[in-house]
């Protein structure tokens, strides 16, 4: 899954009710995709039953673990400067241990304990279960590493600790790894192949939400249009499968109508989607449903054929064009956003006028754009030079930038003078006296607080947009409340 979060955005760990008195204290923080915010609950579930509380103390942590990213340069260097304070921190709270999860940590290894030396133990992705008996190990004054990729692991099994939540909205795992090994990719090696969780697991965590009152769920996974349950195993197996298990299979858009018909007043999303393997029936399914969002985030990283084939995406510049006018032809209001690199090798000024152009033909509501940084392991740094130099490969990234400014606006201005129904999830960040939260396009949309509380469906009417924000004036409660 290639989409973003603030990569140098601190996670804040919620504090557990502490049941026990001198339990040790947790402080973990997050970074990269949602996958790794998604994990990091995990984990703090797992060591919850191992006593360990959660802190927003660093300085009074009795472990600190930093879930790290891999797919960008400047997330494994945002993840060094927070070595350095935690190496400062380990100066004066020496019974601090520090451990490494995530893609960073696969990807590095042993090698980690040697380069960063106040590291005490090295986790990957799929080995969040063992990490009590890793912990045990660095008690006993040993460093301790567990990398090893899994073809099964996917903790459909842990009911994750709902860190940083705000009540209204939570993120539902339900596939781990990819097997698309495009060029610039990190996932593939660092997360394992491609396998889906148990569909009844599923419903039951999402069961579990609604009972506690969650209103919006986001279904999570590398490539969640590769969802494909028939009884266990690896996707590429899927062929061995007997007649039975095929009969019976689940598809993502099974899933989806599944969840959607269950909780028919639970707001559902979706993140990834990888054009390659978006079907018709997804698209007919959201149709289908008013719960499901009305957005679909669909990556296209360059919108010339030559580069995407060098990118190994598998498909064209057309096909994409053809998926997006099914999406715009079966669900008019649905809103689409993107992830583009460029400067990718070889990528030429004509390779970079046809990402433009293709820009222009859909005109994201949003992106996550990025200049391209060489990542060690994948094909293309094995096999291809990265030759397209810094300053053309910053120019052309502000040029997309600013190309999808133009777009984002024009895409917010469609909604002025109409009412849409908005899902209040936090206060908003410039003014304690209005609420923030997002249509069912994914815009946010901020308004005066009124009588209204986080949680609320509520109707607003907008008045004016910028580039990224709706404003507006709430007249009433929507019906799904």
């Amino acid at each position: 899954m290639e989409k973003i979060i603030d990569e140098n955005k601190q996670g804040q760990p919620l504090i557990l009710d502490q049941k026990k008195e001198n339990q040790r204290k947790l402080f973990i923080e997050s970074y990269g995709c949602q996958m790794n915010f998604s994990d990091s609950e995990i984990v703090a579930s797992i060591l919850a039953k191992e006593g360990f509380n959660t802190t927003q103390d660093l300085e009074d942590a009795d472990l600190v673990l930093v879930n790290t990213c891999s797919i960008r340069e400047k997330a494994e260097q945002t993840v060094r400067k927070r070595l350095e304070k935690y190496n400062a921190v380990k100066k004066i709270n020496p019974r601090m241990k520090v451990g490494v999860l995530g893609c960073m940590a696969e990807r590095l290894k042993s090698k980690f304990l040697e380069e960063e030396k106040i590291v005490d133990l090295v986790v990957g992705p799929d080995a969040y279960k063992d990490l009590p008996n890793l912990i045990e190990e660095v008690d006993a004054g040993r460093n301790a590493v567990n990398v090893i990729l899994s073809k099964e692991e996917t903790y459909g099994d842990i009911s994750p600790v709902r860190l940083q939540s705000n009540g209204v909205s939570a993120f539902v795992s339900i596939t781990r790894g990819c097997d698309n090994m495009c060029t610039f990719c990190v996932v593939p090696f660092t997360r394992g192949r491609e396998r889906s969780r148990d569909p009844q697991s599923i419903l039951e965590e999402i069961d579990e939400l609604v009972a506690q009152n969650f209103k919006e769920v986001t279904l999570l996974g590398q490539n969640v249009d590769s969802y494909l349950w028939y009884g266990g195993g690896l996707k590429k197996d899927f062929e061995k499968a007997s007649d039975f298990q095929k009969a019976t299979a689940v598809n993502f858009a099974k899933l989806l109508d599944m969840v959607a018909e269950k909780h028919p007043k639970l707001r559902l999303r979706f993140t990834t989607s990888n054009p390659q393997d978006m079907t018709l029936d997804v698209i007919n399914v959201m149709a289908k449903h008013q719960n499901i969002c009305k957005y679909i985030h669909l990556p296209i990283q360059s919108g010339s054929d030559r580069i995407l084939k060098e990118m190994n995406r598998l498909h064209t510049r057309q096909e994409y064009f053809d998926l997006i006018d099914n999406i715009k032809s079966i669900i008019p209001e649905c809103a689409i956003s993107q992830d583009i690199i460029t400067g990718f090798p070889t990528e030429t000024e004509e390779d970079h006028q046809d990402t433009l152009s293709l820009m222009e033909y859909v005109k994201y509501e949003y992106g996550f754009m990025f200049a391209y940084s060489e990542r060690p392991g994948t094909l293309a740094a094995r096999k291809m030079v990265d030759d397209v130099p810094e300053d053309i490969k910053k120019r052309r990234l502000a040029e997309v930038i600013e190309l999808q400014r133009k777009h984002s606006e024009y895409r917010h201005q469609a909604f002025v003078g109409k009412t849409v129904e908005i899902l209040i999830e936090k206060e908003s960040k410039k003014s304690d006296a209005h609420w923030s939260g997002r249509t069912t396009q994914n815009t946010v949309a901020v308004f005066p607080k009124g009588e209204y509380k986080i949680g609320d469906f509520v109707m607003v009417h907008i008045d004016e947009c910028t580039s990224a924000t709706l404003l507006g004036e709430a007249v009433g409660y929507s019906d799904n409340n």
